[in-house]
């Protein structure tokens, strides 16, 4: 539950940064690169749902919360996107300061929850293979989300 509570914040936050984009050079971009990430952020966020064998209504309700916490901060992001300017320091270092928590929320997730779980699994521990395996996708699928970072 805490890994589903660190990606509604963040795509509470990411979402802001959508809807208060103005330019449209920025917002195709964006949005594509939200796509990805944030189906795959799904894809994870099931897997550990189906693995922690959640009672019905705690799936619902969490898919629920997944699927429209984006849509949210977007408008949050419209709503709030006249009454600033993008380009004031203020703004700058509040959107630098959000983004930065995000990160940092999906980073301890990742790290703490998810792959930490992974990798100690007995079953890595005891099969070199295994962990050559895990450890090329991971580093093959950091690759892969850094050159999204290239349109976002």
């Amino acid at each position: 539950m805490v890994l589903e509570l660190g990606i509604i914040v963040h795509s509470v936050i990411i979402g802001m940064s959508l809807g208060a984009s103005k330019s449209p050079n920025t917002i195709r971009p964006l949005l594509a690169a939200l796509t990805f990430h944030q189906f795959f952020e799904g894809i994870g966020l099931g897997g550990c749902i189906v693995q922690a064998r959640f009672c019905l209504r705690s799936v619902v309700t969490m898919a629920l919360f997944f699927s429209l916490t984006t849509p949210i901060g977007v408008a949050i992001g419209i709503g709030i996107s006249s009454a600033y300017n993008e380009n004031s320091p203020r703004a700058l270092i509040i959107e630098g300061v959000l983004t930065a928590a995000a990160a940092g929320i999906l980073n301890y997730m990742a790290l703490v929850d998810l792959l930490a779980e992974d990798f100690m699994n007995p079953r890595v521990q005891n099969n070199w293979k295994l962990q050559v395996i895990l450890t090329v996708t991971l580093l093959l699928g950091t690759a892969l989300m850094s050159l999204l970072a290239i349109w976002a």
